[in-house]
């Protein structure tokens, strides 16, 4: 039977369902949410725009989003008895205490429960807003603070980065949150994203799929990468070393992180957003080098290009990160931010025409075979 049997390790090139958010060219470097280019939803849209888009099939008219902004700020609250559980884990990853947390909202809002594209709905606007006030709560609870509340006069952007550091962030830090969102927001049928289509498929319940994505984004081969690039730009420590350590990777034939993906393969359209607002920020924050040795890192990388190892979007949003002085554990989980209307659209899609997913694996264990009993076992 093996031999009439074609294995796709990894699911690679199979196709298990339609979708009609997100397409990705990865030849051509192309991204588009529902029809709409990346390219124009990160320089002219906000990231409540584009959650409206993800989830709803249309970019909101000026009342439309108006209504679902203010959703989202009204659903800027924690149950008290969150609090309790951050701060009985508040030891462990961020990613650990962020699965925690939304499991523990499942137990505690009697709305969770509920299965079907409405609640989906409701409780993914809640969930949007309650995401990055787990994580600036656990932050402030691990530092011996008490979480900073949300301010309602700010956007979403711009109040993660408030209720993280306490202090309002600059009109241009804020946009370049809000971009970092919109970029990561939905990326078809990654890790995560089908493991929430799969928990979907049992008839779980929104959070339960949400779940069961974050604990797949915080594998290091899914979310890990912004992490990993800025200890290679630590590792470089100034542009003049970059050629050389570029060399010596690809000598070992080790990967240089931030280059290459598992879908594009030229530039990822979603990098040159992230690259010219790394360059401001680090102006604006002082520490102008970084972005060069990224820049210096690129040029080495040159003569890979043509083996598909292009820069994609992570190369520039560890660097981004550490210039607003977020510690490295937290970049996985603001990736999670971002990517929440992703997972919900796709948690609804799967919902709508709901199939339990079930794939094979092929048997190459032994023949059958007699049992031996224990007394006769040598």
């Amino acid at each position: 039977m093996s031999d009439a049997v074609k294995i796709r390790r990894g699911l690679k090139g199979v196709y298990f369902e339609r979708s009609e958010v997100s397409d990705i060219d990865g030849k051509a470097g192309m991204l588009t949410y529902r029809g709409y280019s990346i390219h124009d939803l990160a320089t002219r849209s906000s990231f409540e725009e584009v959650c409206y888009l993800l989830i709803h099939g249309e970019l909101p008219t000026a009342e439309e989003l108006a209504g679902f902004d203010a959703k989202l700020k009204a659903a800027r609250v924690l149950p008290e008895e969150i609090h309790a559980v951050i701060e009985a884990v508040k030891a462990g990853h961020p990613m650990d205490v962020l699965r925690t947390g939304v499991s523990a909202l499942a137990a505690l809002e009697p709305a969770s429960q509920e299965v079907g594209e409405a609640a989906f709905v409701e409780n993914g606007i809640r969930l949007i807003s309650q995401v990055p006030m787990i994580i600036a709560a656990h932050h402030a609870l691990r530092e011996g603070r008490a979480p900073i509340a949300a301010d309602p006069e700010l956007g979403h952007a711009a109040n993660w980065l408030w209720m993280l550091k306490g202090t309002r962030p600059s009109a241009d830090a804020a946009r370049l949150a809000d971009v970092d969102f919109i970029l990561h927001a939905e990326h078809g049928a990654n890790a995560s994203a089908f493991a929430a289509r799969v928990a979907v498929g049992t008839e779980t319940n929104l959070h339960g799929a949400l779940v069961a994505a974050i604990a797949t984004l915080a594998g290091p081969a899914h979310g890990g990468a912004a992490e990993d690039v800025m200890k290679m730009v630590d590792e470089i420590g100034a542009p003049a070393n970059a050629a050389a350590y570029v060399t010596a990777k690809r000598a070992n034939r080790e990967a240089v992180t931030g280059f290459g993906h598992r879908v594009y393969r030229t530039e990822d359209p979603r990098a040159r957003h992230m690259r010219d607002g790394v360059e401001r920020l680090g102006r604006e924050m002082g520490r102008p080098e970084w972005f060069e040795i990224l820049q210096a890192v690129v040029e080495a990388m040159k003569p890979y290009a043509r083996h598909g190892l292009n820069v994609n979007v992570d190369f520039y949003s560890g660097v981004i990160y550490q210039l607003h002085g977020i510690p490295m554990d937290l970049y996985v989980p603001i990736f999670a931010i971002g990517r929440m209307p992703g997972w919900i659209i796709q948690c609804i899609e799967q919902e709508r025409q709901n199939i339990l997913i079930r794939p094979l694996t092929l048997y190459t264990g032994p023949e059958p075979r007699a049992y031996v009993p224990l007394e006769a076992r040598g």
